[in-house]
């Protein structure tokens, strides 16, 4: 098995080294895996930030495990040359990993693959194997070990003698989040275990004066703060020597059995995610440890930071720790006193907030979707009908290869049926938009579908797909294999680490914030873009982004409203009534569309939207997989969204009109179980319309 598996080259990037420690942050903590797991399965390269390395290299003293080699940028193979490292690339070339968090998970995968006895390498990725596997924009934890901590400690490290006075505020959530209760798969079984052994303890401590006075001094004392620590530390410990806590054969007295869950004792950190020692550890580790070291250098209080320093000293006591550390030349620090007040440690970041909750309290919210609509509507935000580009551009999907089909990514028949239609409008603009040598780009690639399409039909482009999922982009290489493409290549990363130039960029269902992502990516490129947007309500305030976008809805909406509206427009259930469907549909999602669309008015973007042609039955349905926009980055224009029906081309699509009562007619063709409703709907639709139209006239009349 272990000579099977093909030998991969790693990249790192190589900016200087200091106490023996290469930076960035980022290489270090690749290299101290390698070492910890004794990898040898990859051909490891430092890239240094200039043109020669020996300059740089001269009288340093490297790490001596694993065997470094150094090449040059422009070295570099192409597609990785696209990348932000590090970044693994296979011997094909085509498939890159790039990512911190990405790489690192790939290793401890890579590792078990070539020895599946070697459990203890799996166990790094925790529960469930998702240890740092969501990206940073959804992940905490993802984004404070593969960005905050790493940065922070290196702007630290950099900074003058006045700024290194304080302890960074990424630190600080560090420390605020070991203090946390600990949230395990059995924490109820755990916790109640820790009860007993609580109670145990109390009881010992309620000995009589002469048994106390019989045994010696601190005896008792020193037992019983064994066995309050000894329950966390033992459930810890048991994964690392792969040894299983002893099971007690006595059933729980009935007043344990019998407490309450939320009366519980809490489990403590011992390790950064938890009771276990998992990837995370191992991320933080080298870099706290540079924190530490250059901290005490410039004698810093550094018992201000209990948990961060217990947890220190913890983790060098795991099992092939040190010999790691001595490997990289890292001589761990010693802190014998951890002593604090509760009160020190609360004043450095009682006040620190993390940003994950943010407080957007609105007064003057009314509440509900029809009044954030109103104001909107008010503000001249209203809709109009247009034409379908492209009405009647269709593949002839029985005379493409069985492995273009997306019912070959793994799907039902008939989610199979309507991503074709999907990629039928998607791929009808791309093919507008492309020439020959372009670069196609697949953002939220997926299994694949899209890019594999198009590679196929456009084989004078070169098309890239990204995804952060493995599985996924696996498959889609496969496909992709079978079909023999030369012009595809595959990435798994987040698209923050995609640095390369393109031309065209596309995204099918990129979920929430996605969208805006995909969209800034590829203005920042100057880049056409196909986008369909999904998953409206998932759209919230993160690190990088802050709702409404644009210059317009700001003035208009609140983050509240938007926070509604964005609910709204995912309410398309088939339980639903139809009209509510018809209204959130048309109405919530196309307004997103010009939020999208506008948010990037200073950018020169023109992001027409337009909702896909189907003509599967005769019939059409609109939901919201359905929407999609087209824009470029150098057109001038307004942002605007349409729908298609087949039998009476109809289109809508929303402007910025000066008039508040405009009367905007909306049909949906529907047929089928629901092709009586359409016409009822539209009717109420109209009517509640023409009623608003006569309050705004009379109110105006009154004023």
């Amino acid at each position: 098995m272990k000579g099977s598996v093909t030998e991969e080259q790693l990249y790192l990037d190589f900016s200087h080294q200091y106490e023996d420690c290469i930076f960035p942050l980022h290489s270090s903590v690749a290299l101290f895996l390698l070492s910890y797991c004794d990898c040898k399965l990859f051909k490891v390269f430092l890239v240094p930030a200039g043109e020669s390395a020996d300059d740089q290299l001269e009288g340093k003293a490297l790490p001596s495990d694993p065997k470094l080699h150094f090449t040059s940028r422009c070295q570099l193979p192409l597609v990785v040359q696209n990348c932000c490292l590090p970044a693994i690339v296979g011997k094909d070339g085509k498939f890159c990993r790039a990512g911190l968090a990405v790489v690192l998970r790939h290793i401890v995968q890579k590792i078990f693959e070539a020895n599946p006895s070697n459990k203890e390498a799996l166990e790094l990725l925790g529960f469930k194997k998702t240890c740092l596997k969501a990206c940073a924009e959804v992940s905490q934890w993802t984004r404070l070990c593969e960005i905050s901590i790493p940065l922070a400690v290196e702007s630290f490290l950099s900074a003058s003698p006045d700024q290194c006075q304080t302890i960074p505020p990424e630190v600080l959530q560090l420390e605020k989040k070991l203090g946390e209760p600990v949230r395990v798969h059995n924490d109820d079984k755990i916790r109640r275990q820790k009860l007993q052994q609580q109670n145990t303890a109390d009881n010992t401590a309620l000995l009589p004066a002469f048994a106390m006075r019989s045994t010696e001094e601190g005896i008792i004392e020193e037992k019983q703060a064994q066995t309050l620590a000894s329950l966390e530390l033992r459930v810890a410990f048991s994964k690392l020597t792969v040894q299983e806590v002893p099971a007690t054969t006595n059933r729980e007295p009935p007043l344990i059995r019998k407490t309450k869950t939320s009366d519980l004792p809490p489990l403590e950190h011992i390790f950064a995610e938890g009771l276990y020692f998992t990837l995370a550890d191992l991320v933080l580790l080298p870099c706290i440890h540079q924190f530490l070291l250059f901290s005490k250098k410039q004698n810093r209080k550094l018992l201000d930071l209990p948990l961060i320093l217990g947890w220190y000293q913890r983790v060098q006591k795991v099992p092939g720790v040190k010999a790691a550390a001595s490997k990289s030349n890292m001589q761990f620090l010693q802190f014998p006193d951890l002593l604090s007040s509760p009160e020190e440690q609360l004043q450095d970041f009682s006040t620190f907030s993390d940003g994950s909750e943010e407080d957007h309290e609105d007064k003057q919210f009314i509440g509900g979707p029809r009044p954030t609509m109103t104001k909107l509507m008010e503000r001249g935000i209203e809709a109009k009908f247009s034409p379908h580009p492209t009405p009647c551009w269709t593949l002839d999907w029985s005379d493409l290869p069985a492995a273009v089909n997306p019912g070959e990514g793994k799907m039902s028949s008939e989610r199979a049926l309507r991503k074709q239609q999907q990629l039928n409008n998607l791929v009808a603009m791309v093919t507008n938009l492309s020439k020959p040598g372009d670069v196609i780009v697949d953002f939220c690639s997926g299994g694949g579908h899209v890019g594999i399409v198009l590679a196929h039909m456009l084989p004078s482009c070169q098309v890239v797909l990204i995804e952060n999922k493995e599985l996924s982009l696996v498959r889609a290489k496969d496909r992709s294999d079978e079909l023999g493409l030369n012009n595809i290549c595959f990435i798994q990363a987040n698209l923050d680490y995609f640095k390369g130039t393109f031309n065209i960029g596309v995204a099918l269902h990129a979920c929430g914030v996605a969208t805006d992502m995909v969209i800034e990516h590829c203005i920042k490129a100057h880049a056409a873009f196909v986008i369909c947007p999904c998953c409206y309500g998932f759209i919230q305030n993160t690190a990088k982004f802050t709702f409404p976008r644009s210059h317009r809805f700001k003035e208009v909406l609140s983050y509240k409203e938007h926070m509604i509206l964005c609910r709204f427009a995912d309410q398309t259930a088939v339980q639903l009534p139809p009209e509510r469907k018809i209204i959130a549909r048309s109405r919530a999602q196309g307004c997103f569309q010009v939020r999208s669309g506008s948010g990037y008015e200073e950018a020169a973007a023109a992001a027409p939207a337009l909702t896909q042609n189907c003509k599967s039955d005769g019939s059409f349905r609109f939901s919201s997989s359905m929407r999609h926009a087209v824009g470029s980055g150098g057109w001038g224009g307004r942002a605007t969204t349409a729908w298609m029906g087949k039998a009476t081309n109809q289109h809508v699509h929303w402007r910025y009109s000066p008039s508040p009562a405009t009367l905007v007619v909306q049909w949906v063709v529907e047929r089928g179980s629901m092709g009586w409703i359409w016409p009822v709907s539209c009717m109420f639709y109209i009517l509640y319309h023409i009623a608003h139209a006569y309050i705004q006239i009379q109110c105006k009349g009154f004023g």
